[in-house]
């Protein structure tokens, strides 16, 4: 009796174990892709992350609503880096240590995505920002070598300020800048540097250069020695909060002179904050016009207008596209696995984007173009495209 018990019990335990192992190859079969979705969702540049994480969200509806990835569909791991590097770390270092994505997407502000890169490339996940243009997003500042998992679908800076003193310097006709700097900003300290390059190497003088830092509200006595300098535009590669207050204040004191600043202005809060009368006579390089009438760039604007009741901005079409561009790499690695995906998104090249054709480079860098916008009547208008 003892022994027929004993083939039961036998044959009990090994009924349990092929329950268990069919249950578990299903569990894995049905698993989702995850992808961490790491933006600015709240704090100074929230305006960014929140456009950007909406693109984001769109795209992978998109790839969901026509099957997915591999068979399966995308589960989104979203997180707020509350637009401090502390917190980008804390981010990343969650989606990928306990919610354990495959990739992650996000950043639009370059001190951020430099923090958020370092825990990608530490735990060897593929990472795509963006709208980060800081060249140390992608390239280590201390040993100079191009990161191995960290790629961009944005233009970099010294193409970027390059296309600002260009303009300044052909477009305006100035020859005298002064320049104002967000001293807590790589993306502002960056883009400054590359104006000033550019700008005094086309037969510019700079005329002036002074600093302040992201949350300031009183601008008027830096305005004040930049006045008395009779420079003849004014550069201001900071982000839209700030930016916004600098132009009020300066044209409250007489200030008229043009004004040229960078993709961090991209924000309908700009417009808020500045007023639209203040804008007028202000220009900036960005990534993306809403007047592009390429057809991926209009079924882009129709379908956020629709998803979302607004008109998007240059950060919804790079969160966008950088969802594409991931997607995309995961399909050509044919594979999940982190390595794979991150040799597929170093082969990019004629991507089709929201934004326009994309190719990374060497240092993992979007080669493409830029255009200058102008601001009338707290409108942006389209003005001019420049090729790299």
């Amino acid at each position: 009796m003892s022994k027929f018990r004993l083939k039961i019990a036998g044959l009990l335990t090994m009924l349990v174990m092929v329950a268990g192992l069919v249950a578990g190859c299903g569990d894995t079969a049905s698993k989702d892709i995850k992808i961490g979705v790491v933006y600015e969702l709240t704090g100074n540049t929230a305006s960014f992350g929140t456009a950007a994480a909406n693109g984001a969200k769109m795209a992978f509806k998109e790839i969901n609503a026509k099957g997915g990835v591999l068979g399966k569909q995308i589960q989104l791991v979203i997180a707020d880096n509350k637009g401090e590097p502390s917190e980008s770390s804390n981010a990343m270092t969650k989606v990928i240590t306990q919610d354990k994505v495959v990739a992650v997407t996000g950043f639009t502000t370059s001190s951020n995505g430099i923090a958020g890169s370092a825990v990608a490339e530490a735990n060897k996940i593929p990472f795509v920002a963006a709208a980060t243009t800081n060249p140390k997003v992608t390239v280590d500042e201390k040993t100079g070598k191009v990161k191995d998992y960290t790629f961009r679908v944005c233009f970099i800076d010294p193409f970027q300020g390059t296309v600002g003193a260009n303009f300044a310097l052909n477009s305006l006709k100035t020859k005298k800048a002064a320049i104002m700097i967000d001293n807590s900003s790589d993306y502002s300290k960056g883009l400054s540097q590359f104006f000033k390059e550019a700008f005094t190497k086309g037969g510019g003088q700079i005329v002036a250069e002074e600093a302040y830092l992201q949350k300031d509200q009183d601008f008027k006595t830096i305005l004040t020695k930049i006045k008395a300098t009779n420079p003849e535009i004014l550069y201001v590669p900071g982000y839209y909060e700030e930016v916004g207050k600098i132009i009020k204040q300066a044209r409250e004191m007489g200030i008229t002179i043009p004004v040229v600043g960078g993709d961090g202005w991209d924000s309908p809060k700009l417009t808020e904050i500045g007023g639209p009368a203040a804008l007028n006579n202000t220009f900036f390089t960005n990534h993306y016009s809403v007047e592009d009438t390429s057809p991926a760039s209009k079924a882009f604007v129709e379908n956020y207008k629709k998803e979302y009741g607004q008109m998007p901005d240059a950060m919804a079409v790079l969160g966008y596209d950088a969802a594409y561009v991931l997607v995309d790499a995961i399909k050509r690695a044919n594979s999940t696995e982190p390595a794979k995906i991150r040799e597929a998104l170093a082969a990019t090249k004629d991507f089709k984007g929201a934004a326009g054709d994309l190719t990374l480079n060497s240092t993992h860098d979007a080669v493409k173009g830029a255009v200058i916008i102008e601001m009338k009547d707290g409108k942006q208008v389209y003005k001019e495209t420049v090729k790299p």
